[in-house]
């Protein structure tokens, strides 16, 4: 179940800038008077609100345990959105950035195994749960790809783990060997998985026949699936609130929920981060997003207004 507290949000100073890989840059986040930050767990991400209404989400790769500061890594997309490209050509050492969160979405949950598989910049919320996993004398193992070895971000923090970490940039390697990392299903073992879109599908492939909750993963965007369901008209009742709107064809629940003047908490507008998880007291949802798992569909009682509908002609949410 979610829950409706706002997230916490402030301006903070970029405290330094660093490369990390090639076209990766590393930004250490802290609060101008230097006071502690909130707290956040391994796989958390925060957002940039950017200039331009832009708001991007990006991992927390530093150490829960430093509460001073906050750390990202940001990879320069040429074919991106204007996100990343913001990011890198203003935000220099002493720029000042308004932040919220921290959320998370994708938590270590505790096994006596984990298995983790990063492509790319997705190294950075696997990184801080590597780091867990390690700390709480857990048994796991990374496979880590990229294109090539200068691409791959936070090497350097990988290697005193030695052989439980497999590097393996594309350019040396070729595609990542999943069926040999992941092996076959054994109890007890938690596999999570951040990075580009056609690694990740690959992975769901062969954990599919793996115990249901088994699999964790983080997308940077929304599943391409053949296309939208059909887009019904349909009425949704905010019940605290004490109103009862109608949700056309052409518009999103979110979108009519603002449009009536009820505050809601929003970002990605993809269905992906999150952030405008609410729920559901009544009524079945369309599930359209690309963050739940099949168990949180099934139950029905949460939904991402921001791309999800109503299988019925009414559904009951708390707002």
């Amino acid at each position: 179940m979610t829950d409706h507290q706002p997230p916490h949000e402030e301006t903070l100073v970029v405290a330094a800038r660093i490369p990390a890989a090639d076209g990766v840059v590393s930004l250490i986040l802290r609060r101008p008077d230097g006071d502690p930050l909130p707290s956040w767990t391994p796989g958390a991400h925060i957002d940039l609100l950017l200039d331009g209404g832009l708001i991007r989400q990006y991992s927390l790769c530093g150490s829960p345990a430093a509460r001073d500061v906050w750390q990202i890594a940001v990879l320069r997309e040429p074919r991106g959105r204007g996100g990343s490209a913001y990011v890198h050509q203003h935000l220099a050492e002493g720029s000042k950035v308004l932040v919220r969160g921290p959320r998370n979405t994708f938590p270590l949950r505790p096994a006596a195994r984990h298995l983790f598989v990063a492509g790319g910049v997705g190294i950075t919320p696997i990184l801080p749960m590597v780091e867990a996993a390690q700390a709480a004398g857990a048994d796991w193992r990374l496979l880590y790809g990229g294109r090539t070895r200068t691409s791959m971000a936070f090497l350097d923090r990988l290697a005193p783990f030695g052989e439980r970490v497999l590097i393996r940039p594309q350019d040396e390697y070729g595609l990542l060997d999943l069926a040999a990392f992941l092996g076959t299903p054994e109890e007890g073992t938690l596999v999570h998985a951040c990075g580009p879109e056609p690694l990740l599908q690959a992975v769901q492939e062969r954990c599919a026949a793996w115990a249901p909750g088994t699999l964790g993963v983080e997308r940077f965007a929304p599943v391409r699936s053949a296309g939208p369901g059909p887009a019904e008209t349909f009425d949704v009742v905010l019940a605290r609130a004490g109103l009862t709107l109608t949700v056309p064809p052409d518009r999103s629940v979110l979108q009519v929920v603002m449009e009536a003047g009820v505050p809601v908490d929003f970002s990605c507008q993809e269905g992906t981060c999150g952030t405008c998880e609410t729920d559901v007291l009544d009524g079945t949802p369309d599930h359209r997003d690309s963050l739940l798992s099949e168990d949180e569909r099934a139950a029905g009682d949460t939904m991402l207004i921001c791309v999800s509908r109503s299988c019925g002609p009414r559904l009951v949410l708390d707002l």
